[in-house]
C-alpha cells in the first residue's frame, strides 16, 4: 500500500535526510514534485525541526546506556548519532558524541586516535560492482550468516542467516531474490573461490551475457569485510560471547541436537539484530575521503538516486525465463534448522508441554535450556 506524502516526508526526515536528499527522493521515486520552500512548510505543519523540540538529555541518556551495555561501547559516536535519529531522537552529533563521553571518556579518547590507512577503491555507480561473502564468526553454533554489499553505494544488498554458509544454492538464492527486487542483475560479483559461490558465478554469467564474477581473496574484498568488522561491534560479538557463555557452563557441547536447538531458538534474534545494523548502516551518513573516486553520504540515497553524484544505474536487464531457470536451482528456506527430523521433532516436544515461541533473548535462553533437557531425556529412554 503506497504511503501519502506526509508519511514519506516524516519518513525520510527521521532517517536524517537533507531537505535536498528529501526532494529528490520524493520526486525520483515517489513522482511527488515539491520545492525545498514547500517542504520545510510542510515539515513545520507536523512539528518536526532540526533545531527546535531537542528531546531530554535525560532520555537520551537512557537510550544511548541500553545501547552501551549491549555492544560494551565498541561504537563510535556517529553510528550512535544515526541510531538516536532511527529512534526518534533529533539531536546533533556533537550532543551524542558528549553524552557518550561521560560513561567512558578514555574509550572515547581512543577512538579518536585511531587511523585508518585505506586503499583506494573505484566502482562506477550503484549495481556495478556487488561483493559477496561469508561470516563464520558462529558456524560452530549452527548460525551462518552470508551478505552482500554495493561496492558504490555501499548499501547492503542482503544479510541473511541461515543453517548453512557452505551450500551453494542457499547463497544462490539470496542472489535470485535479490534480482527480482530490483528487477535487474548487477554488472558484476565479487566473491572468493569457496565453494559456497560455484552457483553464484554460474548464475550470474548466464543471467545476463555482460555479467562477470571476479575472484579474489576474502582479505581483499574490502566493502564486505568493512562491514563484517562494524556488524561485529554492532550485534555479533553479544552473540559470540552468549554462546560461549552456554559452552562454558556445559549447555552446548556442538552435536546436533544443540545445534538444531540454536537454529530453533535464537536464529530469528539474530536475525533481527542483524537487520536492525542494516538499517543504521544504511541511512548511517559517510564522511567524504581524499580519494575523489569515493562518494560520500548515505549508502541508501547513493543507491536509489545516483544522479545526484553524477553517475546512473549500472544494472542489466534479465531474461525473465532465464531467471526462473536459477530460480529453480536454489534454496530459499531460511532460519529452520538443518536437520528437518529434528526440527519436527523438537516442535512435537513444544506442542505436547505448551512451550510457546519466545519474545525476548531470557525467554529464549530459559526455552533453550529447558529443550534440551527434555530432548536429552526423550532420547535417552529411546
Amino acid at each position: 500500500m503506497a504511503m501519502d506524502t506526509d508519511t514519506l516526508i516524516h519518513f525520510y526526515f527521521l532517517i536524517g535526510l537533507t531537505y535536498n536528499e528529501i526532494v529528490s527522493c520524493l520526486a525520483l521515486q515517489h513522482q511527488v514534485l515539491l520545492s525545498e520552500r514547500t517542504l520545510k512548510r510542510r515539515l513545520a505543519a507536523m512539528n518536526l525541526y532540526r533545531r527546535k523540540n531537542k528531546p531530554s538529555l535525560i532520555r537520551v541518556s537512557a537510550f544511548l546506556s541500553k545501547l552501551i551495555l549491549k555492544d560494551d561501547m565498541q561504537s563510535g559516536y556517529r553510528w550512535m548519532h544515526q541510531r538516536c535519529l532511527l529512534a526518534g531522537y533529533m539531536l546533533s552529533r556533537e550532543t551524542v558524541a558528549g553524552l557518550l563521553s561521560i560513561p567512558d571518556p578514555e574509550g572515547v579518547e581512543l577512538r579518536k586516535r585511531k587511523r585508518l590507512f585505506r586503499r583506494e577503491y573505484y566502482a562506477k555507480g550503484p549495481n556495478y560492482l556487488w561483493h559477496v561473502d561469508s561470516y563464520d564468526k558462529l558456524k560452530n553454533y549452527g548460525i551462518c550468516m552470508n551478505g552482500c554489499i554495493d561496492g558504490y553505494s555501499r548499501k547492503i544488498i542482503w544479510c541473511e542467516v541461515t543453517h548453512s554458509s557452505s551450500d551453494p544454492r542457499i547463497v544462490a538464492g539470496h542472489l535470485i531474490l535479490s534480482v527480482e527486487k530490483i528487477s535487474a542483475c548487477p554488472r558484476k560479483v565479487r566473491g572468493d573461490r569457496g565453494t559456497e559461490n560455484k552457483d553464484i558465478a554460474e548464475m550470474q554469467s548466464i543471467l545476463t551475457t555482460n555479467g562477470t564474477f571476479i575472484y579474489g581473496s576474502s582479505t581483499g574484498n574490502q566493502r564486505i569485510e568493512a562491514f563484517w568488522r562494524l556488524l561485529r561491534m554492532e550485534c555479533c560479538q553479544f552473540w559470540i560471547e552468549f554462546f560461549g557463555h552456554l559452552r562454558d557452563l556445559g549447555e552446548f557441547s556442538g552435536d546436533i541436537i544443540y545445534k538444531n536447538l540454536v537454529q530453533l531458538v535464537f536464529m530469528n534474534f539474530v536475525q533481527n539484530d542483524i537487520d536492525e545494523a542494516e538499517s543504521v548502516w544504511n541511512t548511517h551518513r559517510i564522511r567524504p575521503t581524499k580519494n575523489g573516486n569515493v562518494p560520500a553520504g548515505k549508502p541508501c540515497i547513493l543507491y536509489c538516486i545516483p544522479e545526484l553524484e553524477g553517475t546512473k544505474n549500472y544494472s542489466l536487464q534479465v531474461d525473465q525465463h532465464v531467471l526462473q531457470i536459477c530460480r529453480n536451482e536454489c534454496l530459499f528456506h531460511k532460519n529452520t534448522p538443518n536437520d528437518s527430523d529434528m526440527h519436527e521433532f523438537i516442535k512435537l516436544l513444544m506442542e505436547e508441554n505448551t512451550l510457546t515461541s519466545p519474545e525476548t533473548v531470557e525467554e529464549a535462553y530459559d526455552l533453550y535450556v529447558t529443550l534440551h533437557h527434555m530432548a536429552n531425556r526423550e532420547i535417552h529412554i529411546f
